[in-house]
């Protein structure tokens, strides 16, 4: 690769000349497959070792083959089909010797197994000709892999999610979908005449890779959930999609991210074919277009951020699939906060250390909830998660943001329900789990962390460099007082574990806070309450507050107070009656809402409204909402104009009573005209 880049900036011919004597040498080599794969049944005659041959092979029969002697290109061009491409595209693709499909390895492994063969066999074409046939049925097929839709018998996920992305991880993201475009340019490069196949996934791509990452002081970050590493991004593929011609500048923002922070794997800085194709990043915006609150709903992550700024704040949730690189990490999340990674994913190591399948994969590894000690059954791991977990109801409105994660498919043989619920307001992020088991047991959270975590009180202080934060549970238990857990019997308390960390060289640590009463449902309200720095004393104050039917907190900062209040008799428990409740003054059948008004103002003042799944919130005689199906709905009030955002049933008819002016409404993710009824906002959809 780096000869043929040589060669083509200088025309030394010493470049070339050296590239001739190694394909010299590699005809006349023994080319083959791994043993491993070679011994399996039927034998794999190509693996990714093979393919990568083959791609570097291309580029130096492409780039000497005008000096090479007729004699050569015959013993080299045959060689290389014998032992390269056929094997590649003999498994992969064509008849009659294919034993892939998409659907047994319809993910990296088979972009980079076809592409790179395919590449070869256009480099060789016009010395073998048999190759064109392979090359045709290779770009008919791209597309295929691109749409593969997944199945139900063998439990296999889509590849690619609507709003753009690539299941398997960043990581994998990376790397498979740079195999096919690079395929997809050398294919237009020798075809400029013929049109090249639609692949309407290409069009939302870049959104996925953007949404995904975190900018910061150094070297960027990405939410690393399944096998990747938190350092790993997607500048390839997005180099390679600007040559494609998809120039969207949040694509140039990125790579400039990337830039700034020296980032280690930087392809377009160290890499020939990533030189090439390296646009200018000159005119990167200052910030990209892409949503700061991004959701994909077919394989089930969602992401926040309060700013697009370096070291920000980002809270990355996931819930999906389980298989392959998908970790057991249903309803997971990690939060980045001023440059680290402070809560976070444990990522994952070489795949044949027993440390891989027994701890990085399982849910041991991530910010997940045991029950008897048990996270996700462990054969998920090889045998997918039949029934998978999901996202939903992505709201955004002023300073709170809200998502809601489905857990239960992937833990169906331990919980009938397992909900969670991330209401992020200001410096609070709120963890809130409904979780009902199939039998007693015990209930224990998982925390992972970046730096050191120091127990103070009923907290844990988190600290890692300049970020910080505090882990405040409150339900269903606070945390033990002190070590002498024995004088509280009936609160958390918690157990510090060791683990492997990533690079196998040493031990981390980990906190589990564990509830010591045995019980089959549980409502659970765990705070991270950010700190602007490890010697940040202004924090909120939360208090713990309940009443009849519903539990719920109160939060103080800085002359605002938000209440929320959980509906006790929303959790499913009622089959035909709604679940009305009456908490200070408000009369709701609502899952959860909250308030948020000024300091020694009443509730009547609110500024800031949420509700999550509600047909109605009253006060006295005043309707303030009211929709005959229940939605979720979030409201920010800025004094002259007011921020709404709506989620929930695909038809209804709704109203909120207003005397503000609408900025923004968004509705099931999308911005619509609002209009209006006897001074009320009128919603149909």
């Amino acid at each position: 690769e780096y000869l043929a880049l040589a060669y083509a900036m200088t025309a030394d011919v010493r470049y070339a000349d050296r590239m001739r004597d190694i394909l010299v040498k590699f005809a006349d080599s023994n080319v083959t497959s791994s043993g491993e794969m070679l011994g399996r049944k039927p034998s794999w005659r190509s693996d990714l070792g093979l393919a990568s041959k083959s791609f570097q092979a291309a580029l130096a029969y492409s780039a000497v083959r005008d000096r090479l002697t007729a004699s050569e290109r015959k013993t080299i061009s045959e060689a290389l089909y014998e032992k390269c491409v056929e094997p590649a595209l003999g498994d992969w693709l064509v008849e009659p010797t294919r034993i892939h499909s998409l659907n047994s390895m319809g993910h990296n492994w088979w972009t980079a197994c076809c592409c790179e063969g395919a590449m070869l066999a256009m480099a060789i074409e016009k010395d073998q000709p048999q190759c064109s046939a392979m090359v045709a049925e290779m770009i008919e097929s791209l597309p295929l892999w691109f749409s593969f839709a997944g199945d139900v018998l063998q439990n296999k996920m889509k590849t690619f999610d609507d709003a753009g992305g690539m299941y398997e991880s960043i990581g994998y993201a990376n790397f498979g979908i740079s195999e096919a475009l690079k395929f997809l340019i050398a294919w237009k490069d020798r075809h400029p005449q013929e049109k090249a196949p639609e692949i309407p996934q290409l069009d939302n791509l870049s959104d996925f890779f953007i949404a995904s990452c975190y900018p910061r002081t150094g070297a960027l970050f990405t939410a690393n959930f399944g096998d990747g590493h938190v350092t790993t991004c997607g500048d390839q593929p997005l180099c390679l999609l600007w040559a494609l011609g998809y120039q969207n500048t949040d694509i140039l923002w990125y790579l400039s991210q990337m830039q700034s922070g020296q980032h280690k794997e930087n392809f377009d800085l160290q890499n020939p074919i990533g030189f090439v194709f390296r646009p200018d990043i000159d005119k990167a915006p200052c910030e990209p277009k892409v949503s700061k609150n991004h959701i994909l709903n077919d394989f089930g992550w969602a992401l926040m951020r309060d700013s697009w700024k370096a070291d920000a704040t980002l809270l990355a949730v996931k819930s999906g699939h389980t298989w392959n690189h998908n970790h057991a990490d249903a309803n997971s999340f990690q939060i980045f906060h001023k440059g680290s990674q402070l809560i976070k994913d444990c990522g994952n190591c070489y795949y044949p250390n027993e440390a891989y399948r027994r701890y990085f994969f399982q849910s041991e590894a991530h910010n997940s909830v045991l029950f008897n000690g048990e996270g996700q059954l462990t054969y998920q791991q090889y045998h997918g998660s039949l029934l998978d977990g999901s996202v939903h109801e992505l709201l955004s409105s002023g300073e709170m943001h809200y998502v809601f994660a489905d857990g239960t498919g992937p833990y169906s043989d331990k919980f009938s329900r397992f909900f969670r619920h991330f209401l992020w307001t200001g410096k609070v992020i709120l963890v809130i789990d409904d979780i009902h088991s199939h039998e007693i047991g015990q209930f224990e959270w998982l925390w992972h962390y970046s730096g050191k975590a120091t127990r103070r009180g009923c907290q844990i202080e988190v600290t890692d460099g300049e970020a910080s934060a505090m882990i405040y549970p409150l339900y269903p238990r606070l945390m033990a007082a002190s070590n002498f857990v024995h004088d509280y019997p009936d609160d958390l308390y918690w157990d510090i574990r060791k683990a492997p960390t990533e690079d196998l060289k040493g031990e981390e640590e980990y906190y589990s806070l564990i509830l010591p009463g045995k019980t089959d449902c549980v409502k659970a309200v765990n705070a991270v309450i950010l700190k602007d720095s490890p010697s940040d004393k202004d924090l909120p104050q939360i208090e713990r507050r309940q009443g009849e039917n519903w539990i719920g907190l109160r939060i103080t900062y800085q002359g605002k107070i938000t209440d929320l209040y959980i509906n006790q008799l929303a959790d499913g428990r009622l089959m035909h009656l709604n679940s009305w409740i009456e908490c200070d003054g408000w009369q709701t059948d609502a899952y959860m809402f909250s308030v948020t008004y000024k300091e020694g103002e009443s509730q009547e003042s609110a500024k800031d409204l949420f509700i999550s799944y509600g047909s109605a919130l009253r006060r006295g005689e005043t309707s303030w909402f009211s929709s005959l199906s229940k939605l979720f709905l979030m409201a920010h009030d800025e004094g002259s104009k007011m921020d709404i955002s709506i989620s929930g049933q695909p038809h209804y008819r709704a109203y909120l009573q207003l005397s503000t002016k609408i900025k923004n409404l968004v509705v099931n993710g999308a911005s619509v005209q609002p209009s209006f009824e006897k001074d009320r906002l009128k919603l149909v959809k």
